[in-house]
């Protein structure tokens, strides 16, 4: 039944992508994409890596860029599923050859893995293709689970999980990054080869720490007023959030949305009166005089922009799928905010049990602790410095697993 299942999503996702070929963006690149592919030198030796999209290639950017320098030899190939991966990385110069893979099919995975002859394969976290893993297990190419974390609704514990199960046992090692996780692939009959390694997310934030660079731009935005960084919002959080922004014109406001499309864009700018585009303030430096909202109209920014925050807000919460990225904020000993919905992501409930973090379910709610924050600025450095502590304290995964694959001697002839 699973398998019956699992072949009508690999018919009736493509179709629908196609069926919204010309209205939606990201549904052209989706497809567009795919008819570009890269030439590649089967003699060579490879390493590769597949990320379902952007935030899985920030878990696993630490871990490839330590393959790289570990082993020079190799090329590294580089592959996403979604457009918001490929389209923001597709010319990140850590990787020799960077792609869109092809929907998974029998035909596909025979081709891909012929091309690319992989001599170790990094899979991040999620997204999980059958034929492509069971043509791996057939050639004897190592697969390792980077950050795994598995939940009891996920299909792999269902009584249709059969074909999910195939997927699992194609892996040679999990990565995973808790107990629990551990524990509930034990159910389905996989109880060696797991390593609780945590997560390598830990690593890229410290990573992103240790080598911010000053936005001049943005400290003359920010000037010597209080500062709150919202990233990663959606309507949902923007509705929050304006009230807020309205009745406090004394603090400035960095707000990054998640989708940078020019239609939400301008919807972002018109719930906020009086805000500014980053791309206008580069363009006339004058427009911060007037200005208390920044919004971010770009990718790859917010993670450093955090830095410049006393406060930060992280969007997501108000909708089933949870939270963004809330360490980027935490790295940087920032309190942090966000919706009701993180029950899903460990580090959120983690942070929100140790004091770092406060989730909030209304724009009372966020007004409230908003002014406690502020009106005690002991707690507010407090819940800062927990929350650095805590991204500090579990870091090591991409060692972890660095000195697996050596000790493995996964790439030596």
């Amino acid at each position: 039944m699973g398998k019956i299942f699992y072949q009508l999503f690999l018919f009736f996702y493509p179709l629908g992508i196609k069926i919204a070929f010309n209205w939606n963006k990201k549904a052209r690149q989706w497809i567009e994409g795919r008819k570009q592919f890269p030439s590649f030198d089967s003699t060579q030796k490879t390493i590769w890596m597949h990320c379902a999209s952007l935030g899985e290639f920030e878990q696993g950017r630490p871990l490839l860029e330590a393959v790289r320098i570990q082993y020079p030899q190799h090329k590294i190939v580089l592959s996403f599923f979604s457009p918001s991966g490929f389209e923001i990385r597709k010319n990140y110069p850590g990787a020799d050859y960077i792609f869109y893979l092809p929907m998974d099919a029998e035909k596909n995975a025979s081709k891909l893995i012929d091309a690319i002859n992989p001599g170790l394969v990094l899979w991040v976290k999620y997204e999980f293709w059958y034929y492509y893993l069971t043509e791996l297990k057939k050639r004897n190419i190592p697969v390792l689970m980077v950050s795994g974390i598995f939940r009891k609704n996920q299909p792999f514990f269902k009584w249709y999980g059969k074909i999910w199960i195939e997927m699992l046992q194609s892996f040679s090692h999990f990565f995973v990054q808790n107990p629990e996780s551990a524990t509930l692939l034990s159910t389905v009959g996989i109880k060696k080869n797991i390593s609780i390694s945590g997560d390598t997310r830990f690593d890229r934030v410290i990573e992103i720490a240790k080598h911010f660079k000053p936005i001049p731009i943005i400290e003359k935005f920010c000037g010597n007023s209080k500062v709150i960084v919202a990233g990663s919002t959606w309507d949902d959080d923007e509705a929050e959030l304006v009230h807020y922004v309205k009745n406090n014109p004394a603090i400035k406001f960095i707000i990054a949305p998640h989708e940078i499309d020019e239609f939400n864009l301008y919807d972002v700018k018109e719930t906020f009166t009086g805000a500014v585009f980053f791309s206008k303030i580069l363009e006339n430096e004058a427009l911060i005089n007037d200005c208390h909202v920044l919004i971010i109209d770009n990718i790859g920014m917010l993670s450093k922009l955090y830095q410049y925050a006393h406060i930060t807000y992280i969007g997501g919460g108000f909708a089933e799928d949870g939270i963004h990225n809330i360490l980027e904020a935490a790295v940087f000993g920032k309190p942090i905010i966000f919706g009701p919905e993180y029950e899903k992501f460990a580090e959120a409930v983690e942070l929100v049990e140790i004091g770092a973090a406060i989730s909030i379910g209304s724009a009372l709610e966020l007004e409230k602790v908003m002014n406690e924050l502020w009106n005690n600025e002991k707690l507010l450095e407090e819940k800062g410095a927990l929350a650095k502590k805590y991204v500090y304290s579990k870091q090591g995964a991409t060692k972890n697993i660095m000195a697996f694959i050596q000790e493995n001697r996964f790439l030596i002839n």
